[in-house]
């Protein structure tokens, strides 16, 4: 298999344009071409990682952050960052990185927390906007089924829990090709009116390549008129975060010490005690304070996540238990979550599993 094969796999699971705006997803080292030996499933990639990686005889690197993240202007070494570039280059490794594109997938980082944690009836706390588009076309009456039928099947007409949706017009169609035109209807030089159909069908962006080329094939017209929009639908199984319930409520010191076992964590900050039974809980690995008034609004009990700074424990306001669990404790399920993937894909191929923590904050 060649590395295009193995991301290929990754991008069903997390597609790349579900990665935020500022993020740098993808491969960052190596060529797609490259013939595989071996993928080593990792949280960050570091020098270590990439010993790792050459003494297992693995020459693809799945992370899960990107080592790349801003731009680099020179690359001697005088970072980590420029070291690991430059020791994956000299043997041949390629770095692939999922990161936030893994974040907003319904079974990514935070499903994951949600199945340690034991969540269940799970759902994305903040969907994800610009993920739904929309395209446009006009067809001849006898060819519209045709063409909405090969537009469902390249992926259109999908919107949350609904397949082969669209919306479908009949009106008259007007136009005159000049010399150099071969028309399908119609003849040159004059102008032809058409009964046809207008078809609006909302596809996720993901798929606007395959959709695009379909049209291309099974619309009979030399020129095909479309346009294409992105709407402001929300997709409400892409995006960050997921709220969920435990089987049976706890209370607070309760859920916090089955956090700390559930999530392998020496340390668990959280916001003041609310007297409050714990059965709604938000989860969102990393970095999570900007999601509080999110959880506080989808009425969870709890919200758990990372990174949370002084001043963000007053957000609680007695209406929510804030609890940090780290960073590195939050996502480090995400590369378990990967070799399980991966394994299922290709159950003949080497997959393995980082045995190194990368987790740099330390408790003592």
């Amino acid at each position: 298999m060649i590395i295009k094969d193995i991301t290929n796999y990754i991008e069903e699971l997390a597609p790349l344009n579900y990665a935020e705006d500022f993020d740098n997803v993808g491969l960052l080292v190596g060529s797609y071409n490259s013939k595989v030996s071996g993928i080593l499933v990792t949280l960050d990639t570091l020098e270590d990682t990439v010993d790792e990686a050459i003494s297992k005889n693995c020459n693809l690197i799945l992370s899960f952050h990107p080592i790349i993240f801003g731009g680099l202007k020179k690359i001697n070494g005088n970072s980590y960052v420029e070291r690991v570039v430059l020791k994956a280059i000299k043997n041949d490794i390629a770095i692939y990185a999922t990161h936030t594109a893994l974040d907003n997938s319904k079974n990514g980082v935070s499903a994951k927390m949600c199945e340690v944690i034991g969540l269940q009836n799970t759902k994305i706390l903040i969907p994800k906007k610009g993920i739904i588009k929309k395209l446009t076309t006009y067809v001849p009456l006898n060819r519209s089924e045709l063409l909405r039928n090969a537009l469902f099947n390249a992926g259109a007409g999908s919107i949350g829990n609904y397949e082969n949706c669209s919306f479908n017009t009949i009106g008259d169609g007007t136009f005159k090709g000049n010399e150099d035109a071969n028309p399908v209807i119609g003849k040159v030089g004059k102008l032809h009116t058409e009964k046809e159909t207008k078809i609006s069908v909302v596809f996720e962006s993901k798929n606007e390549a395959a959709i695009l080329k379909s049209l291309q094939e099974n619309h009979p017209y030399e020129e095909v008129a479309y346009e294409i929009v992105t709407t402001e639908n929300v997709h409400q199984h892409i995006g960050m975060g997921m709220i969920g319930e435990l089987p049976k409520e706890m209370d607070e010191v309760a859920f916090l010490k089955h956090l700390k076992k559930t999530m392998k964590t020496d340390c668990v900050r959280h916001s003041a005690m609310i007297n409050k039974k714990i059965k709604k809980v938000a989860v969102l690995g990393g970095s999570g304070s900007f999601a509080i008034s999110n959880a506080k609004r989808a009425g969870a009990d709890a919200y758990v996540s990372a990174d949370f700074k002084y001043h963000e424990f007053f957000k609680a306001e007695n209406s929510i238990l804030l609890a940090d669990i780290g960073h590195y404790e939050s996502e480090q399920f995400t590369k378990n979550l990967l070799v399980d993937y991966l394994t299922k894909k290709i159950s003949n191929f080497a997959v393995i599993l980082s045995e190194k923590s990368t987790n740099p904050i330390y408790y003592i």
